[in-house]
């Protein structure tokens, strides 16, 4: 009977919208902890006229996931208030397009970022390490110049690709739901969308973990060794690369947990599931800047600074 409520699409939609509510409130998290390092640090460069190397990577990281928040904020509002909106909507292809940039700057500024660490903090002896240890603090302009040609050509390629499917597609004057179009639109997901995504993500991933696994191993070497001398665990020194190993290995888990869930849901896996994913996508713009202000003396003097 059409005055029944069917119990399964009742549960979906309570979850539907408790996902969407946990979503928002970790996307307003993500902008104000990421809009708090993007502004100590950007006050910071004023009052001073130099940033250090690493916090010109780190206001580049909050700047990226500050912006990228606020524009799936937008989308967000956008399609409540516009839910019969096509994807080829002109206003959601401009999001999109600010979003395919802003991700993948995020993910290069990420990456960098970890190298940077890896370069820094690290104590392997072999020459070229050393060599680059030198040099890592000049190559920083570098880093953050390829991050945004590389994000510009990723997008531009999304774009391209968005830009085909909308004159083939729409041009034609097929309906959102015609057998052809949604053909067409699968086709290029499949071949064209999907392996450019993969590479868009895994690439700086790959560079990510790498920095990050080499830094883990020579920050738990030296915790072993500090741990195992007389002082023990009550060595400042220890419980300082104890903390700098939780900090560094939560931020591991939860890029990580960001980049498998782009990649699932980009590959559909678990259609019915795709909400969660960008849950878990969030929660690295949203967790990783909170870590970083409680774990970061630096950046809670800046804020302080900036809040008196």
């Amino acid at each position: 009977m059409h005055g029944d409520m069917v119990p399964g699409l009742l549960v979906m939609d309570e979850r539907a919208i408790i996902l969407d509510i946990i979503s928002f409130l970790l996307c307003l998290v993500a902008v104000v902890s990421n809009g708090l390092i993007t502004v100590a640090l950007g006050m910071q460069w004023l009052l001073r006229r130099v940033l250090s190397p690493c916090d010109k990577l780190l206001i580049s990281l909050g700047a990226s996931r500050f912006c990228l928040q606020w524009v799936v904020i937008c989308e967000r509002i956008y399609v409540f208030l516009c839910p019969k909106a096509t994807p080829y909507n002109p206003v959601l292809q401009f999001l999109a397009f600010q979003w395919d940039f802003l991700n993948a700057a995020t993910f290069w500024f990420s990456s960098w970022l970890s190298v940077f660490y890896c370069v820094k903090i690290a104590t392997f002896t072999h020459p070229v390490f050393l060599r680059l240890k030198q040099k890592v603090s000049g190559l920083v302009p570098c880093m953050l110049l390829s991050s945004v040609g590389l994000s510009t050509l990723s997008t531009l390629l999304f774009f391209i690709g968005n830009q085909s499917i909308y004159q083939k597609y729409f041009m034609r004057g097929l309906q959102s739901g015609n057998v052809t179009g949604d053909a067409i639109r699968r086709t290029y997901e499949k071949l064209y969308f999907f392996p450019l995504k993969i590479v868009t993500w895994t690439v700086p991933t790959i560079v990510f973990l790498s920095g990050m696994v080499l830094l883990i191993v020579s920050l738990g070497r030296h915790a072993k060794k500090t741990f195992l001398s007389t002082s023990g665990a009550h060595d400042p020194s220890a419980q300082a690369h104890i903390k700098a190993l939780l900090v560094l290995i939560s931020f591991a888990i939860l890029f990580t947990s960001s980049f498998l869930s782009l990649v699932l849901g980009a590959a559909g896996v678990f259609p019915s599931e795709e909400l969660k994913w960008k849950v878990v996508a969030y929660l690295c713009s949203a967790v990783h800047p909170v870590i970083l202000l409680a774990s970061n003396p630096r950046l809670r003097a800046a804020l302080g600074r900036c809040c008196s």
